[in-house]
């Protein structure tokens, strides 16, 4: 592990412990050439994923890209960050539980769009809209009626 001070590859780590989501260890690390410290997290990966994006290109799977998508949707909104995180690590789990090593753009969408209208109706529509790439304020109006549960009732309400 490189210092995020110096650069350097010399560092120990003086404590280990469990995570607050107990899915990572938290490390206290030391620099054996500068001398600060400082903590790293480190998660257990089940799998190498494999991202498919619409294009077709291929990338490996980021755990910290997701983590700033669900962010930014979720910016001053209510939630706490620890939210933010378990939702990521649900999202983890699930893509790499699923035995395909190649997960497609669309299937990560899906599981943000999932954990995001469990959480926030705000942060839901925020990711939506960029999402499903919308063009125009009728595309808010059909969203908003699923989310309020219109489209599911077609009978009239006068």
């Amino acid at each position: 592990m490189r210092c995020p001070h110096c650069g350097a590859a010399d560092t120990q780590v003086k404590d280990s412990r469990p995570a607050e989501d107990d899915a990572a260890i938290r490390r206290r690390r030391v620099c054996g050439v500068c001398g600060q410290r400082f903590t790293t997290f480190e998660r257990v990966q089940l799998r190498e994923l494999t991202v498919v994006k619409r294009s077709g290109r291929r990338a490996p799977f980021d755990r910290d890209k997701l983590h700033r998508s669900l962010a930014v949707a979720l910016r001053k909104r209510p939630v706490e960050p620890e939210r933010i995180e378990q939702m990521v690590s649900g999202i983890a789990r699930r893509l790499e539980s699923g035995g395909e090593p190649e997960i497609s753009s669309e299937t990560i969408g899906q599981y943000v769009m999932e954990a995001l209208k469990g959480a926030d109706d705000v942060a839901y529509v925020r990711f939506a809209s960029v999402y499903k790439n919308f063009r125009e304020a009728k595309d808010f109006e059909t969203l908003l009626d699923e989310l309020a549960g219109d489209v599911d009732d077609p009978s009239p309400t006068r």
